[in-house]
């Protein structure tokens, strides 16, 4: 009878650990798309920014070298299928962009000449009978168009989504990048539409895994000392890069310069004091 009981209460401690388990692989408190994940449990603060970043600045050059740029990796690994791109920052599995859609927003847009003939644009004095060049309609199938893609130098604009909170474990603030989404500015001679078109984002978990895969193309390029380049991981885990605020964490989802929709001006000052006000509750912080 001891034997029975005794065995029954390991039984149920064993199916109570079996569903603990299971209830702690669906949630177990840790961000999935951090890199080095904080349990909720030790966040005393957090607020979400939003980023952008332009590789034309100067102290973003590094990330911008000739044949290492940041763009040319993300498009190359995308096509290789390396890489998976998604609609936008949220970077959820339902959220995931296809290849084919990702690689036609990378493509050089076509235009068609209009026939002058106003014969649909076709060739006046094409053949009649269909058969190309040869008079004996022998003619061999017309070639599939060459698919260009825009050059990846163009793409100079970035968006940073980033997690910044408080470990009061650890006593130390994170900044924990989530996603980083390419875009094609309005400037570029490939964006007939003269404003900033997005491409797709990227779950910065998995840019940090293909970084390191990488390294001999992967790199941050140091000009003051080529012989100590850096991976981009470790280039954007030191915060290398130069950027401004254009978005916080708000009721309305609102970007900064639709808050302060003065003047671009007033956007700009706008973003530059969030950004200070930032630092300065920052290093307030241990005396809350």
């Amino acid at each position: 009878m001891k034997k029975f009981v005794c065995v029954l209460c390991l039984s149920l401690v064993a199916s109570l650990v079996s569903v603990t388990n299971g209830y702690c692989q669906e949630d177990d408190g840790y961000n999935e798309l951090s890199v080095r994940p904080v349990h909720e449990a030790y966040i005393m603060w957090k607020k979400t920014f939003w980023r952008q970043v332009d590789l034309n600045e100067k102290q973003n050059l590094p990330f911008f070298s000739r044949n290492s740029e940041l763009p040319k990796i993300l498009i190359d690994a995308v096509q290789n299928g390396l890489l998976i791109p998604y609609n936008s920052d949220s970077v959820l599995d339902s959220n995931i962009m296809s290849k084919e859609e990702f690689m036609t927003r990378v493509q050089q847009e076509t235009f068609e000449e209009e026939d002058p003939f106003g014969g649909g644009g076709g060739d006046p004095f094409a053949d009649p009978f269909g058969g190309g060049s040869d008079p004996f309609g022998g003619g061999s199938e017309p070639a599939e168009p060459e698919v260009l893609l825009i050059p990846s130098r163009e793409f100079t604009s970035l968006e940073i989504k980033e997690d910044v909170y408080f470990d009061r474990m650890r006593s130390r603030m994170y900044y924990d990048i989530q996603a980083i989404t390419i875009f094609l500015p309005g400037t570029s001679a490939y964006n007939p539409a003269g404003f900033l078109k997005q491409i797709a984002s990227f779950r910065y978990k998995d840019l940090a895994e293909l970084f390191l895969s990488m390294p001999d193309e992967a790199i941050w390029y140091n000009a003051q000392n080529t012989q100590s380049h850096l991976n981009l991981t470790d280039a954007f885990n030191l915060r290398l890069f130069a950027s401004h605020i254009v978005k916080y964490a708000n009721p309305n989802d609102e970007r900064v310069f639709e808050i302060y929709s003065q003047s671009e001006r007033a956007g700009i000052l706008a973003s530059q004091k969030i950004e200070y006000d930032f630092v300065d509750f920052e290093n307030e912080l241990w005396e809350f």
